[in-house]
C-alpha cells in the first residue's frame, strides 16, 4: 500500500546528501512506491484546530547536485498524509517545542515519527539522565558556582549548552585552565537555559560510538573520532568515521534503555556512548544513515520504513 510521506525539515537545497539520514529514508521510501511531500516547519500553521502546511510534492535521486525536484506549494491538512518524519535540526527551543503541540493535534491518527510529545519531554540531553548509573557524573544548573565546584570536585570536565547540537558550545575545561569563569559569562549572556557540564572521558580519544536502534533494537554503529586537536568528535565538526561493532556493554546500555523507547514511541534514535558510558539519547533529529551502511552495509533506512508500514 503505497502511504502519503511527509517530511519535515530544513529545506532540503541545504543538505549534504552523501551523510544526510533524511535523505536515505526519502530515497527508500520512494523505491517503496510511497508518496514524498516536503515542508519546513515555519511552513506549519494552525486555525480553527486543524493543522496545515504549505507543503511540495517531493522527488528525490542520489545524484549529487540533481538530487530532487519539488512541486509547488500547496496549503494541505497534516491529517491527510499516513506519515509525518519529523526531521528538522535542533536547536532544542521553543520554537521546535511550540512545532510538537502542533504536530500533537494529528498524532497518532497521523504516525509522526519519533511521537512529537515524547520528543518535547525528552530532549537528548534530559532522556539519558532516566540512567545516572550508565552516565558519567553529570551536572545540569544555571548556578556557576556549582559548576566551578564540579570541576574542582573532578578536574577535567565538558561543559556545554544543554540543547545544543552537533559539538556547538561544547568546551572541555582542565583543572587550571583559567578559562571557566569567562566562559560561563559568555554563556550567561547567548543561553537563558540551564548548562550541563559532565566529567570528562578520557576514552573519547577512542572515539565517541553512535548507536542507531530503530524500535528500541540496535542495528549498527559507527565510531566517531575526533582530531587531535579538538576534544569534540561530532562529524560536523571534523570527527572521523570509522567501522564499529558493539561491545557486550554497549549491548547492555541498548537492552536497559529498550523499554523506555518503546514506551515512549520512539522509532528511530542514536545513543551516544563514550567507553562504559552513555552520554546522550538523540531522539530529536537522529544521524548515521549512511555512514553505518557505507562501513557495514546494513541498510538502516530500510528498518526504518519496516517498522513505520508496521504501524500503517
Amino acid at each position: 500500500m503505497s502511504l502519503k510521506i511527509g517530511i519535515q525539515m530544513d529545506h532540503i537545497s541545504t543538505i549534504q546528501i552523501g551523510g544526510d539520514s533524511t535523505f536515505a529514508m526519502a530515497l527508500e521510501a520512494k523505491s517503496r512506491g510511497h508518496e514524498l511531500f516536503h515542508f519546513h516547519p515555519n511552513d506549519v500553521q494552525m486555525r480553527g484546530g486543524v493543522v496545515r502546511a504549505k507543503m511540495e510534492t517531493l522527488d528525490v535521486r542520489d545524484v549529487e547536485g540533481d538530487y530532487f525536484t519539488l512541486g509547488a506549494p500547496v496549503l494541505t491538512e497534516l491529517s491527510d498524509l499516513d506519515v509525518i518524519l519529523m526531521r528538522q535540526d535542533p536547536p532544542f527551543d521553543m520554537s521546535y517545542i511550540t512545532n510538537t503541540h502542533l504536530l500533537e493535534r494529528v498524532h497518532p491518527d497521523t504516525l509522526v515519527v519519533n511521537d512529537p510529545a515524547s520528543v518535547r519531554n525528552a530532549p537528548e540531553k534530559i532522556l539519558v539522565t532516566e540512567f545516572p548509573d550508565l552516565m558519567p557524573e553529570t551536572l545540569i544548573t544555571r548556578d556557576f558556582g556549582a559548576i566551578k565546584d564540579f570541576r574542582n570536585e573532578f578536574g577535567d570536565i565538558i561543559v556545554k549548552p544543554l540543547y545544543g547540537n552537533g559539538g556547538a558550545g561544547v568546551f572541555r575545561l582542565a583543572d587550571g585552565d583559567q578559562n571557566l569563569s569567562s566562559l560561563l559569562e559568555m554563556f550567561d549572556d547567548m543561553f537563558r537555559e540551564p548548562l550541563i557540564a559532565q566529567r570528562y572521558l578520557s576514552d573519547v580519544r577512542a572515539g565517541d560510538k553512535r548507536i542507531i536502534l530503530v524500535d528500541g533494537e540496535p542495528v549498527g554503529a559507527i565510531n566517531r573520532v575526533p582530531p587531535a586537536d579538538s576534544a569534540r568528535s561530532n562529524m560536523h565538526v571534523g570527527g572521523i568515521a570509522e567501522h564499529a561493532e558493539l561491545t557486550p556493554r554497549e549491548l547492555e546500555i541498548c537492552e536497559r534503555i529498550k523499554p523506555v523507547l518503546q514506551e515512549q514511541g520512539f522509532i528511530f534514535v542514536g545513543i551516544d556512548v563514550i567507553g562504559d558510558y552513555m552520554t546522550e539519547i538523540n531522539v530529536t533529529s537522529p544521524t548515521g544513515i549512511r555512514e553505518v551502511q557505507k562501513f557495514s552495509g546494513t541498510d538502516i533506512a530500510a528498518l526504518v520504513l519496516d517498522a513505520i508500514e508496521k504501524r500503517r
